[in-house]
């Protein structure tokens, strides 16, 4: 199936309208606009939550399975083509697309959080620091990676192997075939996730903003209020929509090799200047953990409620719905990238090693803050429990060169917000371009300034409890549309293998 081209399309008209719906909403009404989002939020926490975990768990297992399985050798365009990009050009754009601010701004902040008051136990204990960075392990390992995966492998396949549009509706070929995926239902799935991207990337944005809000006034004393952060989301929406108008070869690429170095210079120095030796044991530790556990935490639940419940719903569900909100930009972007990659390179590159990236970022930073507390130098728990954004900033202050670590942990913020958001305003300008590779500049200026608005409109009616509340309740419909993608890419795959391997392979016993 081309790629279709012409005017403006169904697609392009019905998404950005329901987008600037919901700003006009919250801005004039944010009173309805607070009780609805609570009200959806309570609703699928209460009833839905079990399908968020059993979802997670299956873009896990079945992404080990396409690795692992008859498939890997698949390439991801035809036969003989080769990546686009270098691996370390790769590794750099799908890590600042994939985890964005939210490394930053959870690093210290949440093993802190956990540390304070721990879902099981009393807090600021060794055993509420272990549960503490096992916990955040479980948030940031492979389940993120795993549902990011399941689009991207399956937009790349589509894309590359069978010259289908740039779309989430192409990955259902096989089910709907071409007639279906140009209909209603293939409109409907493309909406579903634009929807989710605008709601996944606006909660990003807002916690670039609180964050870079936090470290202004921490630097240079400008007070965090709500024009700060509109002048923040100005100036930033700027760069990330002129980046992403410049194309991926361009801007994109550059900010993200220069946003990981950034992030290089910042762990490596913060390993050193830190506990180091205890930074590494509770590594090595809590990977221990993790990877023994991995299963049983994958699935854990409370069916009769009760404190941790709440918890769960705050933390561990908020993530899953969040990062099944962020899959349909950030795999479509990481399919963009991944041309001529081999299917079981593409799993164990997407699934490994921005895994592990996360699993030192934590260990570092979330250590270095948690020493603080056990080691009694300071007294920061409470601070940072108040207000995850300042996280950074109040335990740098403690430690040699805190002043030089806050200025590059601005800037490091500041770049991973920009990747972040043009990544996405790439992406979302492919899908209201009938997939074009290279969409208009038109589009992608529309949607800066949408995703924009819609940052500072959650900021305005609810702040972070806004924008959790936005992801979960976007990311539902878009979980279904997931779950049968996986079905889609294994009969493609199927039908791929079956035609191509008696000329390939010869038969064996």
């Amino acid at each position: 199936m081309q790629s279709r081209s012409g005017g403006l399309n169904a697609v392009f008209v019905i998404a950005p309208v329901i987008t600037v719906g919901v700003v006009l909403w919250g801005l004039f009404s944010p009173e309805t606009f607070s009780g609805a989002a609570n009200g959806t939020f309570n609703f699928l926490i209460a009833n839905m939550g079990w399908s968020y975990m059993l979802s997670m768990s299956i873009f896990v297992v079945f992404l080990l399975f396409m690795g692992l399985g008859p498939f890997g050798k698949v390439k991801l365009g035809p036969p003989d083509s080769t990546p686009e990009f270098s691996n370390v050009s790769w590794f750099a754009m799908l890590f600042s697309a994939g985890m964005g601010i939210g490394l930053v701004f959870y690093g210290i902040g949440e093993p802190m959080y956990h540390f304070m008051s721990p879902p099981v136990g009393p807090g600021e204990t060794p055993e509420a620091a272990m549960q503490a960075m096992q916990i955040s392990f479980l948030h940031w390992g492979i389940h993120p990676w795993a549902s990011y995966g399941v689009i991207a492998l399956s937009l790349a396949f589509f894309q590359f192997r069978k010259n289908a549009p740039g779309l989430i509706s192409s990955v259902f070929l096989p089910i709907l075939g071409e007639k279906g995926v140009r209909g209603p239902i293939g409109k409907t799935i493309d909406v579903l996730a634009i929807f989710a991207t605008v709601a996944g990337i606006a909660t990003s944005l807002g916690l670039g903003t609180l964050q870079i809000g936090s470290g202004l006034e921490y630097l240079f004393s400008i007070p965090n209020s709500i024009m700060t952060q509109l002048m923040i989301i100005v100036v930033i929406g700027l760069i990330y929509t002129g980046s992403a108008v410049t194309g991926i070869e361009k801007g994109i690429k550059f900010i993200s090799t220069m946003n990981l170095y950034i992030a290089l210079f910042l762990l490596g120095a913060f390993f050193l200047i830190g506990p180091t030796v205890k930074s590494l044991m509770m590594l090595l530790t809590s990977m221990g953990y993790y990877f023994n556990t991995v299963i049983q935490e994958s699935l854990k639940m409370t069916p009769f409620g009760g404190a941790l419940a709440e918890w769960q719903g705050a933390w561990t569900l908020f993530y899953w719905a969040w990062w099944i909100a962020w899959a349909p930009f950030v795999g479509t972007f990481i399919a963009r990238i991944s041309r001529g990659r081999t299917v079981r390179e593409f799993v164990f590159g997407v699934l490994l090693v921005p895994c592990l990236g996360s699993f030192c970022w934590f260990a570092v930073f979330g250590t270095s803050a948690m020493n603080l507390e056990l080691a009694g130098i300071a007294e920061v728990g409470q601070v940072i429990v108040n207000d995850i954004s300042t996280g950074l900033f109040e335990v740098f202050q403690y430690y040699p060169l805190g002043m030089l670590l806050s200025l590059a942990a601005l800037v490091l913020i500041s770049t991973f917000f920009i990747t972040s958001a043009n990544s996405a305003t790439f992406v979302l300008s492919m899908y209201s371009s009938q997939g074009n590779l290279n969409p208009p500049k038109g589009y992608m200026a529309i949607w800066g300034t949408l995703q924009a608005a819609l940052a500072f409109t959650l900021l305005l009616t609810g702040g972070l409890k806004a924008l959790q509340i936005a992801s979960i309740a976007a990311a539902f419909p878009f979980e279904i549309v997931m779950l049968f993608a996986c079905y889609s890419l294994y009969r493609g795959l199927q039908a791929e293998t079956m035609r191509v391997e008696p000329a390939t392979e010869s038969p064996t016993i």
